[in-house]
């Protein structure tokens, strides 16, 4: 279940024929949105990464769990996850941290079925709008 935030990032970049698995999985993340310039040492991809090997194999991580396996502070551990938990990549189950699912194209599916839920939920309320105004749509 995702939270009633959530925050979706597509960045849509040019994809160089990648050297290997590492590559492309960086592209992938990256296309989400998953980093930020500040994130100097990779590490919500090195959290990510964790997870996709955990949740793979039906393990939950906790946050104290994964620090210690990623040589990072809880605090940077908890700051990632809570941003990959509002982006719908993470859930958190009796503070136990999992993927949304264990492969990667059910979570692009999933994520696929919340932004149409969220435009269909904004063209409802612009056609609401529109219809205030008077300026319903002309077919």
């Amino acid at each position: 279940m995702v939270s009633a935030y959530q925050h979706i990032i597509i960045i849509r970049t040019r994809r160089d024929d990648a050297q290997g698995i590492n590559d492309d999985l960086k592209w992938f993340c990256n296309s989400l949105g998953m980093f930020n310039q500040r994130d100097k040492d990779n590490s919500c991809y090195r959290i990510f990464v964790e997870l996709l090997k955990s949740t793979r194999s039906k393990r939950l991580m906790s946050s104290d769990g994964l620090a210690y396996r990623l040589g990072l502070s809880r605090g940077t551990v908890v700051h990632h996850l809570n941003k990959l938990i509002e982006s719908g990549f993470v859930v958190c189950e009796r503070n136990k941290y999992s993927l949304r699912a264990d492969a990667l194209t059910v979570i692009v599916d999933e994520l696929e079925e919340d932004i149409r839920r969220a435009l269909m939920h904004i063209r409802e309320t612009a056609n609401k709008i529109d219809n205030a105004l008077g300026t319903g749509k002309i077919n």
